[in-house]
């Protein structure tokens, strides 16, 4: 008999060996849909991670791995045909959702990991929690929300949107435009590499952590403190906003092979680190944390734009 339920009252207890789920089965789901030019590509993801590279022409290439544990290989299968993908699908847009089992499951975890080839011109919008994500090659602008995991961008070429709380983010632009750059991170660290050629204003800011554009030659603009930067990139232009709370703020020049530096501001020239005061180094590879500062909340929400 297999150990499984489906339980609809609140008052049930979970067995404490519910959750030593040793059998697993897996398939793979695979789709291709034609999208128009400019359209959209949308995955949400729940317990799984999303890959997404750009390819030429109009089709988008799907492989989603779904992945079901149980107590056991017979109750794993069983259950593995359950997980549902929903599908939205038009002309313009390709929306893919993993949809959550029904009820109360007891003794299974699912997992859904969604790789993607989509047209290089497409808008990506990704949600993912409790897994990461990863884009490379789009030209197009890029939305990513989620939790609990870390994001990887390389190649960029459009704007990139994110936020995203509980991981690293670390965003490569090849190619820089018009479109705004906005990033927000809660509990992690956030690395974005530009092209020399960017032509950009830059506001960072960080709480309980450090900012570094050593790398940059960057014109600082108005009034700068230990956890806020401000300037302009070239010829000025396009925003970028990058806000982080707890965590450290690295920008970068795409032909950069500078280390970021954690010296005091007031050893160096106009564009070294920049270290908030007060903040002692909890180990070798532990962020700074102010003294005096809040405790971290553990699952803290995405910063939201007003």
């Amino acid at each position: 008999m297999l150990v499984l339920a489906v339980l609809f009252s609140a008052g049930c207890r979970i067995p404490s060996n519910a959750t030593r789920m040793s059998g697993r089965a897996a398939d793979e789901w695979t789709r291709s849909y034609t999208l128009a030019e400019g359209g959209e590509v949308s995955i949400n993801a729940r317990n799984g991670t999303v890959d997404v590279e750009a390819a030429d022409g109009t089709t988008v290439n799907v492989r989603a791995e779904r992945i079901a544990h149980a107590v056991n290989d017979a109750a794993a299968a069983e259950i593995l045909p359950r997980i549902t993908i929903k599908e939205d699908v038009g002309p313009e847009t390709v929306a893919l959702r993993t949809e959550p089992l029904g009820g109360i499951v007891i003794g299974v975890t699912v997992e859904v990991n969604y790789h993607v080839r989509a047209p290089r011109s497409a808008l990506v919008r990704l949600r993912s929690v409790n897994g990461s994500i990863n884009v490379r090659g789009l030209g197009g602008r890029v939305i990513l929300n989620g939790s609990n995991g870390g994001v990887t961008g390389e190649d960029l070429g459009g704007g990139v949107e994110a936020r995203w709380a509980n991981g690293p983010v670390k965003i490569a632009l090849g190619s820089f435009k018009a479109d705004l750059v906005d990033i927000r991170v809660t509990n992690g660290s956030l690395r974005l590499t530009l092209p020399d050629t960017a032509n950009a204003n830059l506001n960072a800011s960080a709480t309980n952590g450090t900012i570094d554009v050593s790398a940059l030659e960057l014109e600082r603009l108005g009034d700068q403190t230990a956890r806020r930067v401000r300037g302009r990139l070239n010829a000025g232009g396009t925003p970028i906003e990058l806000v982080v709370v707890n965590g450290n703020i690295v920008v970068d020049s795409g032909t950069s092979n500078v280390e970021p530096r954690t010296q005091n501001p007031e050893l160096g020239g106009p564009n070294q680190a920049i270290l908030a005061p007060n903040l002692e180094p909890r180990g070798q590879n532990a962020e700074p944390r102010t003294k005096n500062a809040e405790p971290r909340t553990k699952n803290a929400e995405p910063i939201k734009r007003p």
